[in-house]
């Protein structure tokens, strides 16, 4: 019990420090300076855009620089390349929240992932469903990636929801700039 509490408390204090970065980041020179480098470009400008695209904090900097790309580029490859960065974005949020915190919440709580109602058909798909246009909207990435960990969604369907609803919600921004 001590230890996870332990590891709940080393989980929300790293949590709580990529918090304040993203914030600095976002409100720094820095990203921008990034991002409009990369915007001249645009496989680099799209997959980075897609990168960025994932978190709450640089989710509107992100839909500038995809938009700016979409302006002279098809939207189809706008969204094809930006959904491969939002993946690789959603995928190092996902491992962390999969394989840490919602381990350890449930070892806190006492709660059991094999219990019969995380095993429910409904329940696994309206969770997939639900983390999906989550991901697919502007929210942030990061809630529903919580929804497909929390409901032990495999690895092997995170990565073919979260690119296609990433490309979704990126095909929409990009296709409403043309």
């Amino acid at each position: 019990m001590r230890k996870n509490k332990k590891n709940l408390v080393i989980d929300l204090v790293v949590i709580a420090v990529s918090v304040v970065f993203a914030i600095w980041l976002s409100q720094s020179e820095l990203l921008i300076e990034i991002l409009n480098k990369t915007q001249q470009s645009k496989f680099w400008g799209s997959l980075i855009g897609g990168l960025f695209f994932t978190s709450i904090f640089t989710t509107a900097p992100a839909i500038v620089v995809l938009s700016d790309v979409a302006q002279t580029n098809s939207a189809i490859y706008v969204a094809a390349v930006g959904a491969l960065g939002a993946l690789l974005g959603d995928m190092l949020m996902f491992k962390f929240l999969r394989d840490r915190v919602a381990k350890d919440f449930y070892a806190l709580f006492h709660v059991d992932p094999n219990q019969r109602y995380f095993r429910i058909p409904r329940f696994r798909w309206l969770s997939v469903l639900l983390g999906g246009f989550i991901i697919a909207s502007p929210f942030p990435d990061e809630l529903g990636l919580a929804i497909l960990g929390f409901s032990n969604t495999k690895t092997n369907w995170v990565v073919p929801i979260s690119y296609f609803f990433n490309f979704l919600g990126i095909l929409a921004i990009a296709s409403i700039v043309n």
